[in-house]
């Protein structure tokens, strides 16, 4: 058997997992444990690729023990609606105060990237934007959602591919960026680094 370069996916999410799958790649799940707090003044876009690098960073570090050929992906998804960050809401009103904030209004996800590439920790790094239109949404229908279970650990408050799709009027750029993963992003920079078709 030929030693197949392995795709390591530094991140426990499901929809990762299964965005990266129903693309075709075969791949390990290895999480990162990082503090994933904004610091003081720090963008959006510079905390996603901060926490991004940092988890591929941290992964690429316990795999590299093994001096196996690897690419290590580490992903951060923040959702931004004018100058408010929205993470993962803690509480069913929590999640209601977030749909409130997207109501009526065009938000902004953002996928922050970066891909390490085994043994020679080779890195390349991207962040990837979408915007998304919500409808305008009565108290009922927010009340509705907060409490059916789905916004729970979604940043935004929000699963586009679930029951909130009913409320997006919009989408401009990648849609499987608001999901989780911007798997075209994903491709392009594994390519640069060498990735082929056979590694999959």
């Amino acid at each position: 058997m030929k030693n197949i370069p392995r795709l390591i996916l530094a991140s426990a999410s499901p929809r990762r997992a299964e965005l990266l799958r129903d693309a075709g790649f075969v791949f390990a799940i290895l999480p990162a444990d990082v503090d994933e707090s904004q610091l003081p003044g720090e963008t959006p876009e510079a905390m996603t690729l901060r926490l991004a690098l940092a988890k591929a960073r941290a992964v690429a570090s316990a795999a590299a023990a093994s001096g196996a050929a690897a690419f290590i992906l580490g992903a951060d998804t923040a959702v931004v609606a004018g100058s408010a960050l929205l993470g993962k809401p803690a509480s069913q009103i929590e999640a209601a105060r977030m749909l409130r904030t997207l109501s009526g209004c065009t938000h902004t996800v953002l996928t922050g990237l970066a891909v390490i590439r085994l043994p020679d920790r080779a890195e390349r790094t991207a962040v990837e934007s979408t915007s998304v239109t919500f409808a305008r949404l009565s108290d009922e229908e927010i009340e509705a959602y907060a409490s059916s279970g789905e916004p729970g650990d979604k940043a935004g408050g929000y699963a586009i591919q679930g029951r909130a799709a009913r409320y997006v009027t919009r989408i401009e750029g990648c849609y499987s960026n608001v999901v989780g993963l911007p798997i075209s992003r994903v491709y392009a920079l594994l390519r640069e680094l060498g990735w082929s078709e056979s590694a999959t």
